[in-house]
């Protein structure tokens, strides 16, 4: 029976195991694109806009107008007729139809398909903030994993140590207070551990919302993202000016704002209304033309027109801001990326150090060589040094992600 629960629980962790879905950063922007929640509410706007064009598109509608009138004194209506007879009415059918002039509807077309490409711009735009806190939530998975590994591999070094001081207690090599300082430590390991893991399924649970992912995953360890050695930051700098979505869209602002200027200046022409009109009156039909048009003296759009005018201001300098701020943050993350890059290749050295410390003080601890303490130290100054070295590598990595965020290069990789 016992052999039977083994094998089972070994299939059921087997099946947990291939349907946890590994992800690099590339893959996890990948679904985060088609997945996002966030993202699939902001897809509306576009579908809004282009609806926009659909309208300004239309054409004004044919206005029918229709009177009647009939004599209300029945001394005055023909003789032996009555009141609802045609001889004692007069009866106006007429229609006509608005008329936009100057290019009125061209300009509205025209600002219709820029804002269209502007949605389309803002929503690029916003995909780069989704996928920006992608990454950063797949590097605090990443980080709170090597947590947790860091910590099950001390205490599988303290676990080891625990087994051995009880052998050389039987013995009588040791002392029972070196087999305590041993177990106590070994208790701390199991508390952080246990903390270490609840994190790490924390910040999965909020990877998977940002994926739009009901399904378990787990990043990647074996991701070669960050093995690429960005470009100098000259280059960045001048495809970031150029290329970042909110440099593009703060672009074709400043076109969304000339041709609004166009539009506001075609409403300052009056729209006329013409037609054609049929009127009976008293059987006697008549035809004729209608016309009308307001005389412009007090309103020639002139409000309008300004604003226009003052939104295509803003909109020059808010290009010259944005690309002034893409400049600034790209030179800044570029230089914290190399200085992190330089220190993760300097602590690597130290990393193995520390093993080679730790097995050597291990070993002369269980030939007699060394006392408990130094023992201690020893596995202390290890963990130390590894969590510093992830640390070190945590923060280069998160300095290349706030580059690729930097310069846009961000959006290509989640193509």
């Amino acid at each position: 029976m016992k052999s039977i629960v083994i094998v089972l629980f070994c299939i059921l962790s087997l099946g947990q195991t291939y349907a946890q879905k590994l992800l690099t950063l590339k893959e996890s922007l990948q679904l985060a694109k088609k997945n996002n929640p966030d993202l699939k509410v902001a897809s509306y706007n576009i579908n809004s806009a282009e609806a926009d064009i659909t309208t300004a598109k239309i054409r004004p509608d044919p206005i029918f107008n229709m009177q009647l009138l009939h004599i209300a004194d029945r001394n005055r209506r023909a003789e032996g007729s009555s009141w609802g007879n045609s001889v004692n009415g007069q009866y106006w059918w007429q229609v006509t139809k608005p008329l936009q002039v100057a290019g009125q509807r061209t300009n509205k077309v025209d600002l219709a398909n820029k804002l269209f490409t502007q949605s389309k711009l803002d929503y690029t735009e916003n995909s780069r903030g989704i996928f920006y806190a992608v990454a950063n939530k797949w590097l605090d998975a990443w980080s709170a994993k090597i947590g947790l590994d860091i910590l099950e591999k001390g205490k599988t070094n303290i676990d080891s140590l625990v087994q051995i001081n009880e052998y050389r207690l039987r013995n009588k090599v040791i002392t029972n207070t070196d087999l305590q300082r041993t177990r106590l430590l070994q208790q701390q390991y199991q508390r952080d551990i246990v903390t270490a893991r609840q994190s790490y399924f924390n910040e999965l649970q909020n990877l998977k919302y940002l994926l739009g992912l009901t399904d378990s995953v787990s990043v990647d360890f074996s991701d070669g993202t960050f093995n690429t050695i960005l470009t100098a930051g000259d280059s960045l700098v001048e495809m970031g000016t150029h290329e970042r979505s909110d440099v593009l869209a703060a672009k074709n602002a400043i076109d969304v704002s000339n041709t609004n200027m166009k539009m506001q200046r075609s409403f300052a022409y009056p729209q006329p209304e013409v037609g054609g009109m049929y009127n009976p009156q008293n059987n006697v039909p008549y035809f004729g033309f209608y016309g009308t048009v307001s005389i412009p003296i007090f309103n020639r759009n002139q409000g309008m027109r300004e604003k226009a005018q003052v939104l295509k201001y803003q909109s020059e300098q808010n290009l010259w801001a944005t690309e002034r701020q893409a400049e600034t943050e790209i030179m800044t993350a570029y230089r914290s990326y190399v200085t992190q890059r330089q220190n993760l290749e300097d602590y690597q050295r130290n990393l193995a150090e520390a093993d080679n410390i730790l097995n050597s003080v291990r070993y002369s601890y269980v030939k007699g060589g060394t006392s408990i303490i130094d023992l201690l130290e020893a596995q202390r100054s290890w963990l130390d040094t590894q969590q510093r070295y992830y640390s070190t590598m945590e923060n280069f990595r998160r300095s290349y992600i706030q580059l690729l965020f930097a310069t846009g290069i961000i959006n290509q990789l989640a193509e």
